[in-house]
């Protein structure tokens, strides 16, 4: 019985893996500001459609998971990453309803959130922003969420993921 609630959740990890490989795949220095925030499109994605699997721990586990590999101050990415999961759960049975697009401009705001966070704790931490290149990942991050949605509910459809 337990494994019929669980099937196949290696799809989850699988995706999540994929996203942080994505994070800390080397890209050209060019492209570093414009780096989509892929654990954060994928962590969202799985909140809102699977709440009662995918929540506030995962966000936490994976944002410690994204401390470590990105040597970054630890529980920094746990934090923010926890919040959001917390907003995509208990506001999945809106956000469902939404249209692609209106979804896009919420998830640009949930990494606009993510990125407000990050330079306040650098701030606190004596590294203060030079310029406004940190609301970058908000703009790919927009314009990909539509195909990251797209591409992981075909993938949930096809391995019946529930």
């Amino acid at each position: 019985m337990a494994l019929e609630r669980h099937h196949n959740g290696w799809i989850i990890l699988l995706t999540f893996i994929a996203g942080l490989l994505l994070t800390i795949i080397p890209i050209p220095i060019w492209a570093m500001s414009w780096r989509p925030e892929w654990i954060i499109m994928i962590l969202t994605y799985w909140c809102l459609a699977l709440p009662q699997r995918v929540g506030v721990v995962t966000g936490w586990s994976l944002g410690i998971l994204q401390d470590v590999l990105s040597d970054t101050l630890l529980g920094q990415h746990a934090l923010t990453l926890s919040l959001i999961a917390y907003v995509s759960v208990i506001s999945h049975t809106r956000v469902r309803t939404f249209p692609l697009w209106q979804q896009s401009v919420g998830m640009g705001l949930l990494v606009v959130g993510n990125q407000i966070l990050h330079v306040w704790i650098h701030g606190m931490l004596g590294h203060p922003p030079t310029s406004w290149t940190f609301l970058y990942p908000a703009l790919t991050s927009v314009v990909l969420w539509p195909w990251i949605f797209i591409i992981l509910r075909d993938l949930r459809r096809t391995y019946h993921v529930c």
